[in-house]
């Protein structure tokens, strides 16, 4: 019993632990959400659109204008992302949530660059960069849920309740500091290297980025993977404005030629491939659904070509066929590998949809090719897809089984498949003739009772 005890109190800690860190996923996208604005912006503002020399000065300096307002925010990420995620984080969040955040991450980040510790690997003051706004960001999220409802002595009033939680973020920020200033200099190392490498890795690093992440977005973590290479990975100096900026979005919309590795591939699977895949699940669909299943499909594929917006249609088939979301995942990979080793370089602000692919089109290497490995890459999806269904009668979108399919009487019971009786039976759903083989008084069973107690093999409730 008490091991029994211990394995169930085993789970519930680790789902509790999921849960966690499922949520700490999902407050990383209030952020993220920030990121279509200011590329846009940038890229409105580069040199090959609105600071093109032949136009007039008025206009290159309104693209000067644009350029600085997006890369502010690109300068300001871990500040965006201690904000972000306090709110996304903390229960019933409000404005003294971000404000706390805000004075936490900014204490924090005057601590570890000051001269108490020393400097960094690459000769600079020490910076956590994005994974400083994270930390501080769950900090203030957690001194809010604990400490804003303090109350305070009466001559301490002023200072209860949520006008305490920033004051106690700033102290928590000098903490944190503290603690990151001794021990980043070894971390904050690891983490540089690492980023070299991986920036490093070509083709088959690209492969292995795009298969994890997409292993990883069932269970929702596949944040925690892609946050390093998009936001920290890699160093580029903007020449427009002279600012260094870190991650593969930020590089490649200031310009890096060799920005891109972690992004490029996404496009031929997301504008060509899954509203291929999206398809043959239509196609596939029980002729009494198609049409339902078409429209409800053409409105993901386009979801996923224009916007780069996949889970929608991912979400249709990743748990009712876990095999097709395998094929995927692996697929996704073998693209972002294709197409670095290809030499093509593209990227985005928000996802790998029409609307970036045409934005950054003048800033990409070979942007071009994606549209032929993306029609390729769209072929082996409808087929695979197809196939799969088909072959294996996976109950995608339109083939789940029919309510009350089953019921009917089995011919070797004595119906017929048609519904209609067998000689001298009753219709289905019709209670059977006492015939002269029943002995009078015994009450007969109706085809459709069903014993207390039983549950009815198709009833979707009892497969949940």
């Amino acid at each position: 019993m008490s091991t029994g005890r211990a394995k169930a109190a085993d789970k519930r800690r680790g789902s509790g632990v999921m849960a966690v860190m499922q949520r700490i996923g999902r407050s990383l996208m209030l952020p993220v959400a920030t990121l279509p604005a200011a590329a846009l912006l940038l890229r409105l503002g580069a040199k090959d659109l609105l600071g093109r020399e032949e136009l007039p000065e008025l206009i290159r300096k309104f693209g000067m204008v644009l350029a600085a307002g997006g890369q502010t925010v690109f300068d300001n990420l871990p500040l965006l992302f201690a904000i972000g995620v306090a709110i996304g984080f903390a229960k019933k969040a409000d404005g003294s949530t971000a404000l706390a955040a805000a004075v936490g991450y900014l204490v924090f980040k005057a601590v570890l660059a000051s001269d108490a510790f020393p400097k960094g690997v690459d000769g600079k003051p020490l910076d956590a960069k994005v994974l400083g706004g994270i930390v501080m960001g769950l900090v203030a999220a957690l001194l809010y849920q604990r400490f804003s409802r303090t109350k305070l002595p009466d001559w301490l009033g002023f200072f209860g309740g949520r006008r305490l939680v920033p004051i106690l973020s700033a102290f928590a920020g000098v903490g944190m500091g503290v603690v990151f200033g001794v021990v980043w200099p070894m971390v904050g190392g690891w983490f540089y290297h690492f980023g070299e490498w991986l920036v490093g890795t070509g083709a088959w690093g690209a492969g292995l980025f795009g298969l994890v992440v997409r292993a990883l977005i069932p269970i929702g973590m596949h944040h925690f993977f892609t946050f390093f290479p998009w936001f920290d990975a890699g160093t580029f100096v903007n020449p427009s404005t002279g600012a260094e900026v870190h991650g593969d979005i930020a590089r490649f919309l200031a310009g890096d030629p060799s920005a891109g590795q972690f992004m490029t591939g996404g496009f031929p699977i997301y504008m060509f491939a899954l509203p291929a895949a999206a398809l043959a699940i239509a196609h596939t669909a029980r002729p009494e659904n198609r049409t339902m299943v078409k429209g409800m499909m053409i409105s993901v594929a386009l979801t996923s070509f224009v916007t780069g917006v996949t889970e929608p249609i991912e979400f249709s088939f990743m748990f009712v066929a876990p095999l097709l979301y395998a094929v995927h995942a692996v697929l996704f990979g073998v693209s972002m590998a294709v197409c670095y080793a290809l030499g093509i370089r593209d990227g985005f602000g928000f996802s790998s949809g029409a609307i970036d692919y045409v934005v950054n089109y003048g800033i990409a290497t070979k942007p071009w090719l994606l549209i032929p490995i993306g029609l390729a890459f769209a072929a082996l999806y409808y087929v695979i897809f197809r196939f799969a269904i088909l072959r294996f009668d996976l109950p995608t979108p339109g083939r789940e089984p029919a309510e009350g399919e089953g019921a009917a009487a089995d011919p070797a019971e004595g119906g017929l498949p048609s519904g209609e009786p067998a000689e001298g039976g009753a219709r289905a759903g019709e209670p059977a003739a006492a015939s002269a083989d029943t002995p009078s008084g015994t009450p007969v069973r109706s085809p459709d009772a069903v014993p207390p107690g039983a549950a009815l093999r198709d009833d979707p409730a009892s497969n949940a």
